[in-house]
C-alpha cells in the first residue's frame, strides 16, 4: 500500500523524517519565502488563494485533485501529529508501516475526540464563532445534502468530536469525504457574507468543516479507528480555559487561537 501524510504548514518547521511524509505549504503564494521547499498548494488544480478561508483545507483539496498515484492520503499539522507514543517529538511519530497495518482493517484513521464536557458542539462553535455560517450549512445539507441531514443534527447535539482535520484514510474513502465537504462549503461560500469579519473569524469554512468530518463520518458509517496524536511545543493550556470561560460568559473578543 503506498501511503502519503501531508504535513500542512504556513511556515518553515522542523517536519517529520520518517517514510512518506510530505510537508505541504498552505497559502503558498503568501506564505513562501526563500528556503521553503515543501511541496505548495497553489500547483495543479488548486484553491490555495482560498486559504485565509479555509485553513489546511486548502492542502487537502490540492491533495484530492492531484495526488493520483496513492492509496491513502493523510492529513497533519506541522505541531500536531499522529505518534506511536509518548513523549510526543518527532522521533515517534506514527510510521507507514503501522499506519498501513491498520488501513487494512480500518478505512479511516482519526484522532481521539475532543471532549467539551458543558457544552454541545453547536453551543461551542457559536460561542466562538458566528453563528451564521454555521445555520447556513445546515441549510445547505438539508436542500443539497439531504442524507447527510440526520447525522448533521446528531453531531450538533453531541459534546465530542473529532476536530482538527485530522486524518488518514484510504483512498476511496478520502474521495467521499472531500467531495462531501467541499460540495458543502462551496454553497456555504456562496450564501455568507465575510467580508466585515475579523482575520480570525474569516477562517470560517476551515472550522466548519472540523465539525462537517463527523457528519460524514456517521452518515457513510466508516469503519474508523482512533488514535494518539499529540502537540509539539507549549499547548497554552491556561490560556485556552480561560478563553472558553470568557466565551461561555460573553466576555470579551471570541478568541480561538493562542
Amino acid at each position: 500500500m503506498k501511503t502519503k501524510i501531508l504535513v500542512a504548514a504556513h511556515k518553515k518547521f522542523q517536519m517529520p523524517t520518517k517514510e512518506d511524509y510530505l510537508p505541504i505549504l498552505v497559502g503558498a503564494q503568501k506564505n513562501y519565502t526563500q528556503g521553503i521547499e515543501y511541496q505548495r498548494d497553489d500547483e495543479g488544480i488548486n484553491i490555495s488563494s482560498k486559504n485565509p478561508y479555509y485553513n489546511e483545507l486548502t492542502a487537502i483539496y490540492w491533495a484530492w485533485k492531484n495526488l493520483k498515484d496513492v492509496d491513502a492520503i493523510g492529513l497533519v499539522h506541522y505541531r500536531r501529529l499522529f505518534f506511536e507514543s509518548k513523549p510526543y517529538n518527532l522521533d515517534n511519530v506514527l510510521d507507514i508501516e503501522t499506519v498501513n497495518t491498520l488501513l487494512k482493517k480500518y478505512s479511516v484513521l482519526l484522532p481521539k475526540q475532543r471532549n467539551y464536557y458543558i457544552e454541545t458542539n453547536y453551543s461551542h462553535y457559536i460561542h466562538a464563532h458566528h453563528q451564521e455560517p454555521l445555520d447556513k450549512t445546515r441549510e445547505v445539507i438539508e436542500e443539497f445534502f439531504p442524507k447527510y441531514l440526520a447525522a448533521f443534527d446528531k453531531v450538533m447535539k453531541k459534546r465530542k468530536a473529532h476536530m482538527f482535520n485530522m486524518f488518514i484514510m484510504r483512498k476511496e474513502a478520502f474521495n467521499s469525504y472531500a467531495s462531501f465537504i467541499f460540495g458543502v462549503l462551496e454553497k456555504v461560500e456562496k450564501e455568507i457574507d465575510i467580508s466585515d469579519y475579523s482575520v480570525q473569524e474569516q477562517r470560517v469554512f476551515g472550522y466548519i468543516s472540523e465539525l462537517l468530518m463527523d457528519v460524514w463520518l456517521y452518515t457513510t458509517q466508516q469503519n474508523y479507528k482512533e488514535i494518539s496524536w499529540g502537540q509539539i511545543g507549549p499547548k497554552q493550556t491556561v490560556k485556552k480555559a480561560i478563553g472558553f470561560v470568557n466565551r461561555k460568559l460573553g466576555i470579551g473578543p471570541k478568541q480561538t487561537h493562542f
